[in-house]
């Protein structure tokens, strides 16, 4: 739902190179026990919500204080991710714990949400479990430190949720918890893969500014000389640490990273069983991504040969890019690509938008420029300081050269804004979040799979223009502008169906990371930049395959819905449907709304 870019290859609590958080909070055993699905047996629903109590408050929340921050619960502020080797020992060992306890609880007395959450829960701990015991990001990835605690002190600043003065407090607590964890990493590393090191040593730079520049421009308007005191020198002392980290992980630790970042094979499928309740063997999701690839690049070629017969795919993908609005109008192109997609969805009865109340566009906060173009950012599910949703979009500045400028505003071309906006907001992201209040479990509030969700806003963008979004009339002025939209939809599926495949690929072995960028240029149409950066990303996020393989087991249970239901099916419904199930993965939203179990793809 919120994406943030801090860090290319982070991990822990912030993994997938994002920290991503699914609106965590609090609710009571009444609470999750009022949704009107619930029939099973009471007592032992009361049981059952007590273990989940237990669970997030004695072990994922003081594991995971910054996820708690990001939620709006700030009784975590001042707490930081301990990372030492005594601290992960304690918590592999409070896992297991949970582990047991949770697969022992009878799912017989159960109703079918609260069977589903108990699947969801017993999944999410054993992913956990198998992240710190196999995959190890805390012995090999430097980054998952340096931009851990980047991120740490970001969610503190990326809301005005408290006065200011609150929350410089409680970012002081935390910067000065900072040094040790770049302590417990120099204990911790040990052979990392080259790889990582290197991104940790390109993303340094950028994170010692961000404490050196970012976070005391954010707190410019503090007059409490004694706090800024103590601000001043806790956060010299973050500077310092990173400062020295930088020079430990270029001068003693590259020469040693000599590691595999390969998760292997048997740990992928794990891995995608745990987070996502998929079992089906690689080879043959290796099948079904280069089915979808084969099918979106003989239609991309169909689409760019229309707009241009005597081009290339490529050199008419080059025209799209260089086709955007000027930097001071894209806020306002933005804007109004919202109220049209918004009057499309309900006039061609979409999905229930449950809200009037647009995200807020704005320019993205100088602290966040350097890490993402564009990005949803709504409260969390029980932030009760700051209750707007902020559409962050990246204008160029004034002091960018003319090449800056163009390279920045070819991500925001006709079909880019047309996608960006129904991924982020209409009806992708921002629509599911306004569903989160129909959601009451404490589960579904506090976790979340990545299939759902990136499966839900990527399913959205060829689902809105298979419906008729971007033709003349809705959100295209004529037949070409239409085409480039269709192009740019099609374009960022290439993208996810090639990430699908070299994910599966370089982490079982079959493909290196020079391969992996030529497969990114030449199968997924991406620039050779680009790809680099997407194969660096799939070192260490393995499973990125999760956008297409949501996109189509959504598209399945619709298909399978669709065929159950007849001339009753209503798409609109289907999606209300989906939505006010949360973000579980996706086989158990099929469940729930088809009654059975049968294939997911």
């Amino acid at each position: 739902m919120k994406i943030r870019y801090l860090g290319l290859l982070a991990g822990g609590s912030i993994a997938l190179l994002t920290a991503i958080i699914w609106h965590i909070g609090q609710v009571s055993a009444a609470e999750a026990s009022s949704d009107p699905a619930t029939s099973g047996n009471p007592r032992a629903a009361a049981e059952w919500h007590s273990l989940v109590d237990e669970y997030f408050d004695q072990v994922y929340l003081p594991y995971n204080p910054t996820a708690g921050t990001s939620a709006g619960l700030h009784q975590y502020d001042s707490k930081l991710e301990n990372y030492s080797r005594a601290s992960l020992d304690r918590q592999i060992r409070d896992l297991h714990a949970y582990e047991l306890k949770v697969a022992a609880f009878p799912a017989s007395g159960l109703d079918e949400w609260d069977s589903g959450d108990r699947a969801f829960l017993l999944g999410n701990i054993r992913s956990q479990i198998l992240t710190l015991e196999k995959i190890r990001p805390w012995q090999k990835n430097p980054d998952w430190y340096s931009s851990g605690l980047t991120n740490s002190a970001f969610t503190i600043i990326e809301r005005n949720y408290a006065p200011p003065e609150i929350r410089l407090k409680a970012l002081i607590a935390r910067e000065q918890q900072m040094p040790a964890m770049l302590q417990a990493a120099r204990a911790n590393l040990a052979n990392p893969p080259k790889i990582y090191t290197q991104i940790a040593l390109e993303q340094l730079p950028g994170l010692i500014s961000f404490f050196q520049n970012d976070i005391p421009a954010a707190f410019a308007h503090v007059e409490d000389r004694s706090l800024l005191a103590q601000f001043h020198s806790s956060n010299e002392n973050v500077v310092r640490a990173l400062t020295a980290y930088r020079q430990w992980v270029q001068t003693e630790l590259l020469p040693r990273s000599n590691g595999d970042f390969r998760i292997g094979a048997d740990n992928f499928s794990a891995k995608l069983h745990d987070d996502e309740m998929i079992d089906i063997p690689l080879d043959r999701l290796l099948q079904i991504a280069y089915a979808d690839l084969h099918r979106n690049q003989e239609e991309f070629r169909k689409v760019a040969h229309d707009l241009d017969p005597s081009k290339t795919p490529m050199e008419v993908l080059a025209d799209l890019q260089a086709d955007h609005p000027a930097p001071d109008q894209l806020l306002s192109k933005f804007q109004l690509t919202f109220n049209n997609l918004i009057q499309f969805i309900r006039t061609r009865k979409i999905v229930t938008i449950t809200s009037d109340v647009q995200p807020t566009l704005e320019d993205t906060p100088p602290f966040m420029r350097a890490t993402t173009f564009a990005s949803m950012d709504p409260p969390g599910a029980y932030e009760t300081g700051s209750h707007k949703a902020y559409f962050n979009v990246t204008v160029p500045s004034k002091n960018e050269t003319p090449r800056q400028i163009a390279e920045s505003m070819a991500a925001f071309n006709i079909g880019t804004i047309v996608s960006t906006s129904v991924h982020e907001a209409y009806p992708g992201h921002y629509v599911q979040f306004l569903f989160l209040p129909q959601v009451h479990s404490r589960v579904r509030k506090m976790l979340y799979a990545s299939s759902n969700v990136e499966g839900w806003a990527h399913y959205c963008e060829q689902m809105m223009l298979d419906e008729g979004y971007g033709q003349p009339g809705w959100g295209a002025k004529d037949a070409r502008e239409a085409r480039l939209i269709r192009l740019g939809q099609l374009d960022d599926a290439l993208l996810r169906d090639a990430r699908f495949i070299v994910g599966i690929q370089m982490h079982t072995g079959k493909m290196t990371v020079d391969q992996a960028v030529d497969f990114f240029e030449k199968q997924g149409y991406q620039t050779r930049a680009n790809g680099l950066v997407e194969a660096k990303r799939g070192t260490a996020d393995p499973t990125y395959l999760y956008y297409t393989l949501g996109k189509l087991m959504i598209v399945k249970v619709r298909h399978d819905l669709r065929q159950k239901e007849g001339a009753a099916f209503s798409l609109q419904k289907f999606h209300d449907d989906f939505l006010r199930q949360g973000g579980v993965p996706v086989p158990i939203v099929r469940r729930a709304l088809l009654g059975n179990d049968s294939p997911v793809l």
